[in-house]
Formats: structure tokens, C-alpha cells, sequence
């Protein structure tokens, strides 16, 4: 379901522009789509016609999505597994200081050699009103003020329904622009499109190598663009629209976190309007790759900070459920119980993480 179809719906019902906002913004923020204000109440306002179709409609969005299970991590977060409307399934995470993580994609094309969500490919787009409807299930149980898309899928993949869902959470639901986060691996299309967007997300850009043939081999279905190429049309974005691009890169013991990987970053984003986020990894069972010791984080970190990078060090939410993203619907599936250490599955660019090594 598109958000225009909704539009269009509520047209049909006679609505004006601003009985259309009034739904909208009853809806994204989580309450009953027949809501009044303070000083008039619906039967006041809204058309006949609209709100004897209420009910109906609101049953038809609530039924979007549904939770299948819930797993509560120790650092305040909640992984949530959640049904659409066809029986597939996607991740959303309830994160501490009123923040949301959204899924965009049943599965992901790109392939991310330490990711379990590309293990199956991608299996279907999720729609704007399913985006929207997380953030809507959410806010039903706590407040929800910084949403970002860094769930299952890639959001520059879904271009369409990732921006519509923007404008509408941006709009209606009354979250501030930079605290919409697109996370993306990098895609023409995003530097193109993002700009011209009346509600313009801050952007949050997975590097994970500045050396062009390992993050090539790392994300092997990503565009063909070079870190450099990417920094400098994220750098762009960020003058433009007065946020910092987010900078993420997933710390992969012996592959990406050596000191000449460092330097890489520092010679990248000296000078730049960026944050490095070291996101140490997720063990996932099965695909082979470790995370390094606190001890080598923390030296990583410093050693950025002595340079002059603005760096934070992020633990994934729901590590102490191995909830990293996609495990919760592959577990659902009954995929991840797999051999320890296995080789990754052959398809084109798939390589074993031993051949991942500091020393390429």
C-alpha cells in the first residue's frame, strides 16, 4: 500500500486537504484516526462519508503489520520481529533514547559478506505505508523521536517508497528532518534525489573499507563507486544540508581494523563535516567473521581521535539476544542452524572471510 493509495481513498471520501492531514497526522503518531483537536471534535470536522469509513480504514492499517516476537536487550533496546500483511517477515528495533530502527527491504541484493539479511537475497520491496506502519507500531509502545532506516534492505534500492515514507514521518508525524536517518552503502540515485526532497534526511554512509577492492569484495552487489567518490558526494550533501554525515563502519577482526585502514579514514575525512561510527560486529552464527576485542576498539577509537576524526564507538543493539540484523528472521525461518566457522555460500563475489585479511 502506497501512501498515495490512502490519499486517494480519503479523496474519495471527500476529504480536503486538511481532513487529510488531520488522518495522516492521527495515524503516524499513533492514535485513533478519529481523533478531534482540543477545541472540535471529529463528528465536527471530519466529512460523513470519511468517518464512516474510519473504522474500516483503521483496521486496514493496523493490519499492515503484526509482531511476531519480541526480544528485549539489555542496553534498554527491543528487537522486533514483524509479520506484513503476506507472512514475510522484517526486523525493527526499539532503541534507547527514543529512537527507531526501520526495515526498507524483505532481504537485500547487495550481498554484505557479514550480513545475514543478503543471505537469501532480495525477496520483495516494503512499501511506504509498511515503513510508515512501523514507526506507528512503535510509537504505540514508547515514544519515537529519531527514526532510521538501517533495518533489513537497502534503502536506495527502495528509492520511492524510503523517500515517500520521508516526507510523511518529516510532515505529518512531526519528526525533525536530521533526526531521519538514511543509512545507505552509496547509489547515484541517493546524491541525486535526496536534495531535491522537501524533507531532507541526515545521510549515514556504510564504508567499511577506504580501500576500493576490499570493500568491492565486502559488498559485492554495491555500486561501483570508490570511497573517495562517495566522501566527497557525501560531503556535498552534508554543506548542503547542514548535517554531518554519519560514517559507518562495521569492525571486522583481521579484515578491516588495522592501523593502515585508520590512516585511510583519517586521509578521507580530515576537513570534512562527518562522524565516524565504529560499529564493532555482531557475531553472527555462521558466516565466519569476529569481533575484535574491546581492548582493539578502544585503541581503533584513539587513535582516530589523536588525528582530529570526530569518532563514536556504537555496539549494536540486541548483541547480548544475537539479535544483528536479519538473525531474528532467520531464526524465525529456522536458518541459522548451521555448522560454526562454515565457508559462505558460493555465489558470484562471495569469498571466504580467511581471505580477508589486513595484510591485502
Amino acid at each position: 500500500m502506497r501512501i498515495a493509495d490512502i490519499r486517494q481513498t480519503l479523496l474519495a471520501l471527500g476529504a480536503r486537504d486538511c481532513h487529510i492531514d488531520r488522518v495522516f497526522r492521527a495515524w503516524t503518531q499513533g492514535k485513533p484516526l478519529d481523533i478531534g483537536t482540543r477545541r472540535q471534535a471529529s463528528e465536527n470536522f471530519l466529512p460523513l462519508a470519511l468517518r464512516e469509513r474510519l473504522p474500516a480504514l483503521s483496521s486496514e492499517l493496523d493490519g499492515l503489520i503484526r509482531l511476531r516476537s519480541e526480544h528485549q536487550g539489555e542496553d534498554g533496546s527491543s528487537r522486533l520481529l514483524v509479520e506484513l500483511a503476506d507472512g514475510q517477515t522484517v526486523e525493527s528495533v526499539l532503541l534507547p533514547r527514543d529512537g527507531l530502527c526501520v526495515s526498507t527491504q524483505v532481504g537485500c541484493a547487495v550481498g554484505c559478506q557479514f550480513c545475514m539479511t543478503g543471505r537469501d537475497g532480495l525477496l520483495r520491496q516494503v512499501d511506504a505505508a509498511e515503513i510508515v506502519a512501523q514507526v506507528v507500531f512503535a510509537r504505540r509502545r514508547r515514544p519515537v523521536r529519531r527514526v532510521v532506516f538501517m533495518g533489513m534492505g537497502e534503502p536506495s534500492h527502495n528509492l520511492d517508497n524510503v523517500l515517500e515514507a520521508i516526507d510523511l514521518l518529516g510532515t505529518a508525524g512531526q519528526i525533525g528532518h536530521k533526526n531521519l536517518v538514511f543509512s545507505t552503502v552509496g547509489d547515484p540515485r541517493v546524491f541525486e534525489r535526496l536534495p531535491q526532497q522537501a524533507v531532507k534526511p541526515a545521510l549515514a554512509l556504510s564504508l567499511h573499507s577506504t580501500r576500493a577492492e576490499l570493500r568491492r569484495r565486502l559488498l559485492p552487489r554495491a555500486a561501483a563507486m570508490a570511497p573517495d567518490e562517495l566522501v566527497e558526494l557525501a560531503e556535498d550533501y552534508a554543506r548542503r544540508t547542514g548535517y554531518p554525515i554519519q560514517y559507518q563502519w562495521t569492525l571486522l577482526a583481521g579484515v578491516n581494523d588495522s592501523e593502515a585502514e585508520m590512516d585511510g579514514i583519517v586521509r578521507l575525512l580530515t576537513g570534512k563535516y562527518a562522524l565516524m561510527n565504529l560499529i564493532p560486529y555482531n557475531s553472527n552464527d555462521g558466516l565466519g567473521f569476529q569481533r575484535p576485542p574491546l581492548e582493539r576498539v578502544t585503541a581503533l577509537a584513539k587513535y582516530l581521535y589523536a588525528r582530529g576524526i570526530r569518532v563514536t564507538v556504537r555496539n549494536s543493539a540486541g548483541q547480548d539476544v544475537d539479535g544483528g540484523c536479519g538473525q531474528l528472521r532467520a531464526r524465525d525461518q529456522g536458518a541459522v542452524s548451521l555448522p560454526e566457522q562454515p565457508l559462505i555460500r558460493a555465489r558470484r563475489g562471495s569469498i571466504k572471510p580467511a581471505q580477508l585479511t589486513a595484510a591485502e
